[in-house]
C-alpha cells in the first residue's frame, strides 16, 4: 500500500488480484491499516472531556424551551380571551418548571430575575429512558 493513509485504486487492484479466481474472501485476512489499529486504546483519564471528539458538535443549535404550567380549554373560551385576562396553569407558585431541550424533557428548574430579564436555574437534571 501507499505511503499516504488512503488505499489509492492500485493497491485495492493488488488486493484482489491475488486471490484465484472464484475464491471467497475471508474478511478476517484482511490487514487492517496502522491508522485503524488500537483506535479504541487512546489514553483518557476517567472523567477527562474528549475535546477533539466532541469539539466538531459545539455549533450546532439546540433549542431551548421553558414551561412554566399548562392548560386547557375550549376554542370558544379561548375565544372570549382578551386583554388583562388570566389563564390558571396547572403549576403552584414555587414548583419547578420544566426545561426543554429540542422537545425533549431535561431538566427542572426555578425562574430567576437577573437584571431586568427572566431566567431559570436547574436544581434538576431528568434522567433520560434511552439508552
Amino acid at each position: 500500500m501507499s505511503d499516504d493513509k488512503k488505499a489509492s485504486q492500485d493497491d485495492v487492484d493488488n488486493m484482489f488480484s491475488n486471490a484465484p479466481a472464484g475464491a471467497s474472501m475471508n474478511l478476517n485476512e484482511i490487514d487492517e491499516p496502522d491508522s485503524l489499529k488500537n483506535r479504541d486504546e487512546q489514553d483518557f483519564e476517567i472523567g477527562q472531556p474528549m475535546a477533539g471528539d466532541v469539539s466538531a458538535i459545539y455549533d450546532i443549535p439546540v433549542q431551548i424551551s421553558v414551561v412554566l404550567g399548562r392548560s386547557t380549554m375550549q376554542v370558544s373560551q379561548l375565544l372570549k380571551l382578551g386583554r388583562g385576562a388570566v389563564v390558571e396553569l396547572d403549576r403552584k407558585v414555587g414548583e419547578a418548571i420544566d426545561i426543554y431541550v429540542n422537545n425533549r424533557l431535561v431538566a427542572r428548574g426555578e425562574v430567576v430575575v437577573v437584571d431586568d430579564k427572566l431566567g431559570v436555574t436547574m436544581t434538576e437534571i431528568v434522567k433520560s429512558d434511552r439508552a
